[in-house]
């Protein structure tokens, strides 16, 4: 989706409403446009097509900006209504489509990725966001409403944006999604399972209509496990199951996702990388998202969709699971910063964390539990600030303060909608928190990048905007039991698999890098840390930067996302802003 108040819209396919006065364009699908359809042909309202574009159109002919709301997809559209003088951009609730944008004086561009805007302006105009790059080194991606440049933005997520032609201006609102329609007051655990369970295998279901072949990602973990039941349940005949695993066995996790393939009687498909299937495509996978973005896993989601797409165009996911059923080790830190917090005085905490947290380095970047120790030291907090601390990725406050020479105390203030006593946060804020910042930024990010470079279509069952909302109105131990994490979804399907399956750890899709960044891309590392390079760059500080790759380099001291995140945003710098 391209588009200027001019209407020059590229490559773009557009749908008018009758007199020509509506047209729209849309990147994506909805899900439940032909329930809509239905109630609208009710109406006595009359359709030429089949497509969920004309849906939106009639829908808006009708009942305007209000009707945004009755859409559950994953999706975002642009509107240009000449009669009331106004272009309309509009991007679904969970974020599932990106959407930037950029206003100058007498023009506003709005396109569905960076290089299209990029391309059509003068790009001497463009200089780095101070507040992307804090935001980038600390969570390793860059959350809406920023890009890496200071004029272009993202819009958020259940969000449209209004830009009025007369007057030029921008206005921005939520959308105001349906009420929840069913009543948990005092339900029984009983009959939330029976809810969850239907709803999941409904999500999935209609997710899976498509005249292509669907098969799924399978990690091992929960989320696959349960989209790849319900739809191997729901076909009734046998699916096609991907997963990927790795020659380093520190980070293979392959054996799980073969257990289910078994299970559920799928034509499973396992492909194995090492070092050596990275150098032809790590440039195209990393560069393909226009701006800044280091989360590893991009590198398997791009492996794994590559075989896929020989067998099948549509791939199911588990891609939201955590997010949905409150599935993170992060979703304790809550209790465990209140605890620890309540016991030690911060000058006592602080002496604690200097002498412990040298011997929690590793060598290696495996995720182990001294790592985890160390992310926990980090993340407790006096101020509030703990949960912002633990999904930093990248580099920690103190540390950025050294290597960053445009560094500000960025405190993520435009994100706290929720403002309460530590001791006060439940489960559901800091999903919440997960939705506008990892959900958006991160996750959903990697998924439709690699679904553009690799023309494989990824769907996720388990971001519903109809389970959100379910999930976030039960207790919390319906969550999180005790430290069984997703207990209503395990509960919900238990039964179907071996018992003991779901209490089977799982690390998540991890990705070696840390030690590619030593072998096969130290060169290209090192020729990033070259000082005549650094001092014209102008935005690191060589004496603190250089020494801490040198140790990651030489195995001294593992910093993989650290390095990992700085590996990624010179590769960018290089390529686009040079």
């Amino acid at each position: 989706m391209k588009g200027s108040t001019k209407l020059s819209i590229i490559d773009s396919q557009l749908f008018y409403n009758d007199d020509k006065n509506i047209v729209i364009d849309l990147n994506g699908e909805i899900y439940n446009y032909k329930t809509l359809k239905t109630s609208l042909e009710k109406e006595g309202i009359c359709f030429k097509t089949n497509s969920d574009m004309e849906v939106i159109l009639r829908l808006y002919e009708k009942h305007g900006i209000d009707s945004f709301s009755s859409l559950d997809g994953m999706f975002t559209f642009s509107i240009y209504d000449k009669k009331n003088k106004k272009i309309i951009i509009v991007r679904d609730f969970f974020g599932g489509k990106p959407l930037y944008y950029y206003k100058t004086t007498g023009e506003f561009y709005w396109a569905s990725e960076l290089k299209d805007i990029t391309s059509v302006i003068d790009r001497k105009t463009l200089t780095i966001s101070e507040t992307a790059l804090n935001l980038y080194f600390r969570l390793t991606y860059i959350p809406a409403p920023y890009s890496i440049y200071k004029d272009i933005f993202k819009l958020e997520p259940n969000t449209f944006l209004e830009y009025d032609l007369n007057t030029k201006c921008i206005t921005k609102k939520l959308i105001n999604q349906p009420s929840f329609d069913f009543d948990l007051e005092g339900i029984n655990e009983e009959k939330a399972i029976k809810i969850c369970f239907e709803k999941v295998c409904e999500s999935v279901i209609a997710r899976s209509i498509s005249d292509a072949p669907v098969g799924t990602f399978l990690s091992g973990g929960v989320d696959s496990s349960v989209v790849s039941w319900c739809l191997a349940k729901h076909t009734g005949q046998k699916i096609d199951t991907f997963s990927i695993g790795f020659e380093n066995k520190q980070f293979d996790e392959s054996e799980k996702a073969m257990t289910v393939a078994k299970l559920i009687n799928s034509n499973h498909h396992l492909s194995r990388i090492d070092e050596r299937d990275l150098f032809s495509d790590i440039d195209t996978i990393i560069l393909n998202f226009d701006e800044p973005y280091a989360d590893s896993s991009l590198l398997a989601s791009y492996f794994v969709a590559q075989k896929a797409k020989a067998k099948i165009k549509v791939a199911l996911t588990g891609d939201g699971g955590d997010e949905v059923f409150g599935g993170y080790n992060k979703y304790y830190i809550g209790k465990l910063n209140n605890t620890i917090t309540s016991l030690l005085p911060e000058s006592v905490f602080n002496i604690a964390k200097g002498m412990l947290k040298p011997i929690l380095y590793t060598q290696s970047d495996k995720r182990g539990k001294r790592y985890k120790l160390r992310r926990l030291f980090d993340s407790i907090d006096y101020d509030n600030d703990f949960y912002y601390k633990i999904i930093s990725l990248g580099f920690a406050p103190e540390e950025l303060k050294k290597i960053l020479l445009s560094y500000n105390d960025y405190n993520f203030g435009e994100y706290k909608s929720i403002d309460k006593p530590y001791h006060k946060y439940k489960i559901n804020d800091f999903r919440e928190i997960d939705r506008h910042l990892s959900l958006d930024g991160d996750m959903l990010v990697k998924v439709d990048r690699t679904n553009l470079l690799t023309s494989l279509e990824f769907k996720s069952p388990l971001l519903n905007r109809d389970l959100w909302n379910f999930t976030n109105n039960l207790p919390d131990n319906y969550l999180i039991r005790g430290y069984n994490k997703k207990y209503i979804l395990k509960k919900s399907f238990e039964k179907y698999f071996p018992t003991g399956f779901f209490d089977i750890a799982k690390q998540g899709f991890q990705v070696p890098v840390g030690n590619w960044l030593r072998n096969s891309l130290k060169k290209e590392l090192e020729s990033y840390c070259d000082l005549e390079f650094l001092k014209t760059q102008g935005i690191f500080n060589p004496e603190r930067l250089i020494p801490l790759i040198t140790r990651h380099i030489q195995g001294k001291q593992d910093s993989t996302f650290e390095v990992w995140t700085y590996y990624c945003f010179q590769k960018w710098y290089k390529k686009f802003y040079l």
